[in-house]
């Protein structure tokens, strides 16, 4: 099985190539769903963060708001976030793989934000970054998400640079020219992948 690393910036257009992937039938595992389902009431990493961030859970659930308040911009706070949600993300996408392979899957892909941060290039086969400008990142950030331009550029910084992911990728796709050139051109990879 072969495994793509999908991975941007915030804002870059990576739901949108995930979304074609999916419609290819191809499966692909989605780390920030994941870490909202580990967040949500009932999750396996509410308590930890309650525990490690007072006040951030209300009503069974991480409130992601206050979380993002003490978080973003501490980077200490930010690491110890990421020491409690990173090792349940690993299994949840690890039980994925798993999956794929008994379902005798060709292609996998692993939709992770941060995967050349994390250094999970190792576990993939090919690294797929989606690219824009950073004007239409930041546009796109406004447009869906209610935060300050503080939080989005502390996002942003935390982040590697953009070119950075791009001479790192295997593959780019630049989503700023338009929706629909990003589309022809990833349709094109999927039917390259495909057996």
């Amino acid at each position: 099985m072969k495994i793509i690393g999908l991975t941007g910036g915030m804002g870059m257009g990576k739901s949108t190539v995930a979304k074609a992937f999916r419609r290819a039938a191809i499966p692909v595992f989605d780390a920030d769903a994941t870490v909202h389902a580990l967040q949500g009431r009932g999750g396996r990493a509410v308590q930890a963060i309650g525990k490690a961030f007072p006040g951030t859970v209300r009503n069974g659930a991480v409130d992601r708001a206050a979380l993002r308040v003490l978080a973003i911009p501490d980077p200490t706070a930010m690491r110890t976030l990421e020491r409690i949600l990173h090792p349940m993300v690993r299994a949840a996408e690890q039980t994925f793989l798993a999956r794929a392979r008994r379902a005798r899957r060709p292609v996998a892909v692993l939709d992770i934000p941060l995967l050349l941060e994390t250094h999970g290039e190792r576990r993939v086969d090919l690294v797929l970054v989606v690219s824009a400008p950073r004007s239409v990142q930041r546009a796109r950030v406004r447009k869906r998400r209610r935060m300050t331009n503080a939080e989005i550029d502390s996002i942003i910084a935390r982040q590697m640079p953009d070119a950075e992911k791009r001479r790192r990728a295997d593959i780019i796709i630049s989503t700023g020219l338009s929706r629909h050139h990003a589309l022809r051109r990833l349709r094109r990879l999927i039917r390259e992948l495909q057996p």
